[in-house]
């Protein structure tokens, strides 16, 4: 709204001034500007983007990606989702689906990540091929 009348004050200055008053002109002139610049925002708001954490599961992620490409080394993986997580007393399984392409063949490949859940050690890991 600020930077209406000030345009309106510098329009009306030079408008209703006569042509040989020139320092009326120049005063107008100046103010106006000085009106714009004061009112403008000085502090121009950057987006903030909160660092977000990997998730849990993402270290088992990549031992499943790791797994599927070691067996299927022609396929390139178009896409991958996991499915869950399962907690068996001190043992826990984590489910992967992973969706590869090779030549012109679509298929799932299901990935289950078996390890003790104190140590993080692997005991096994399943592979299931699925199609469509």
């Amino acid at each position: 709204m600020l930077c209406f009348w000030s345009t309106y004050f510098l329009l009306c200055t030079t408008v209703y001034t006569s042509k040989g008053d020139i320092k009326l002109k120049k005063f107008g002139l100046i103010a106006g500007t000085l009106l714009v610049l004061l009112t403008s925002p000085l502090h121009i708001p950057t987006a903030v983007f909160a660092q977000q954490e990997a998730p849990a599961y993402a270290k088992w992620s990549i031992v499943a990606i790791k797994e599927v490409r070691i067996k299927y080394p022609q396929a390139k993986i178009v896409d991958y989702l996991h499915e869950g997580r399962e907690t068996q007393g001190d043992k826990t399984i984590e489910k992967f689906k992973l969706w590869l392409k090779q030549s012109d063949k679509e298929f799932g490949v299901y990935v289950k990540i078996h390890y003790v859940t104190k140590t993080s050690k692997i005991e096994n890991i399943e592979l299931q091929e699925v199609t469509s």
